[in-house]
């Protein structure tokens, strides 16, 4: 493809998260994408990724960033800020003329959500929100079972994800604690999980049922004996030996984008994951009614001795069931570290993959499943990005590409779950919002 074809991207959030992006447009894809601009409200973290690619671009306040849209002709935004300003973002680019791909959560709120449906309907630019997992080479064949109905009609999902103590915790030290900014972890870490069961059902949820508490983080870490008493890590005596916290001193990527970058904003990563303030849970269990009749028993929790996961659909003809261990423990090493952005890299500890079809009145037999990695989700990333930048991308028959309506979908299961929790009762999604429209 020319050069002159190149599609103008710009970023805004320049966290850990965002080199994920920077790498994909100015190595792999740099023949049909180019980055032409970054903004943050912090400008050491764009500065510092500057310094790591071969032609800086210019750095935006993110107070200008619709100027910064003009000014730099920019065709598509990248979305990676905390998540409650995705939907300022992504609607700002869609009204300047851009396209848009977002981080998930899509957004943290029925109002955002709606805010980017508004905006998309309005202006009829493109919207796509990074669910990555579906990427993932498991994951592809889990739905390919699923659609050529061995295993029949699915009557019920039972799906279980562990976050052991390493990956767990930070959720707990950095912005996320707060669920003003995230949402909670049933926003921001099981809308992912949400996503995948809607893609593999090919549904959506139409009830919501939740039961959760912070359990193990926060001042509830007291009563079980692991609270220290510092308020974050750096510098801090009583932090020595402490498992939990974060050294961010001795990560090079860690230590540019945040430790050196706190004189800008202020913001702290290496918070003690004990210490009050926390209003996220850290265990949660969930029942969704699906619109075609299907049911699923979630449960997240955050505070697990090993990472992984395990998936089982039960079916008319049969059961299909992914068992996933990531790592089947936490090294006392590697606790005290995190390197580059938690879970894009599986841990270094042992662990398994297995998916097993079980039909019927006959053996179980497992599918094997080629392309697995321990890099990038599984390999996921690599995959993902490759379909969102590339315009010349094959065309995909499992669907994979996740537009707006799919980031809400997700994102109402989350809501729905949140809502639940503060009601003691069960919520219909349609009450929340209703996406016939959007459809």
């Amino acid at each position: 493809m020319p050069l002159t074809s190149r599609r103008r991207y710009a970023l805004v959030g320049a966290g850990s998260r965002a080199g994920m992006f920077l790498r994909a447009i100015t190595g792999d894809h740099a023949d049909v994408a180019e980055l032409v601009a970054m903004a943050d409200t912090n400008q050491a973290r764009p500065a510092a990724h500057n310094r790591r690619l071969a032609e800086p671009v210019p750095v935006y306040d993110a107070a200008d960033f619709t100027e910064m849209l003009k000014r730099e002709r920019v065709d598509v935004v990248l979305v990676a800020t905390v998540d409650r300003y995705h939907d300022h973002y992504v609607a700002a680019a869609l009204d300047a003329g851009c396209d848009a791909i977002t981080e998930k959560p899509m957004t943290v709120d029925v109002a955002g959500c709606r805010r980017i449906l508004d905006a998309q309907r309005r202006t009829g630019r493109d919207v796509r929100v990074t669910f990555n997992y579906r990427y993932n080479p498991l994951h592809e064949a889990v739905k390919r079972v699923i659609s050529s109905g061995e295993i029949g009609e699915i009557g019920s999902v039972h799906f279980e994800w562990l976050l052991d103590v390493r990956h767990g915790a930070d959720y707990f030290r950095r912005w996320h604690r707060d669920k003003a900014n995230s949402g909670g972890l049933l926003v921001h870490k099981a809308g992912h999980h949400f996503d995948l069961v809607n893609w593999w059902l090919d549904d959506g949820p139409e009830q919501v049922f939740a039961a959760g508490r912070l359990f193990f983080y926060g001042e509830p870490g007291r009563r079980h004996g692991y609270a220290r008493d510092y308020d974050r890590a750096h510098g801090a005596a009583t932090a020595d030996g402490d498992p939990f916290a974060l050294r961010m001193a001795d990560e090079p990527t860690m230590r540019e984008l945040y430790l050196e970058a706190e004189g800008a904003d202020g913001y702290i990563r290496d918070r003690n994951v004990f210490a009050p303030g926390v209003t996220i849970e850290d265990d949660m269990a969930v029942l969704v009614r699906y619109t075609r009749g299907a049911s699923m028993s979630y449960h997240l929790t955050a505070y697990a001795p090993w990472e992984g996961y395990r998936v089982m659909f039960n079916g008319s003809r049969g059961r299909l069931e992914l068992e996933v261990v990531e790592s089947d423990h936490v090294s006392p090493a590697a606790a005290a570290g995190v390197k580059g952005e938690p879970g894009a890299e599986s841990a270094a500890e042992k662990g398994f993959k297995r998916l097993m079809v079980r039909p019927f009145w006959a053996p179980p037999r497992e599918v094997v499943v080629d392309g697995l990695s321990r890099h990038g989700h599984g390999g996921a990333d690599v995959r993902m990005l490759a379909d969102l930048i590339r315009p010349d991308a094959p065309k995909d028959p499992l669907g994979r590409t996740a537009g707006a309506v799919d980031g809400a979908r997700a994102l109402l299961t989350g809501l729905a779950a949140n809502e639940s929790l503060a009601q003691g009762q069960a919520i219909r999604v349609q009450d929340l919002l209703d996406l016939e429209d959007n459809e």
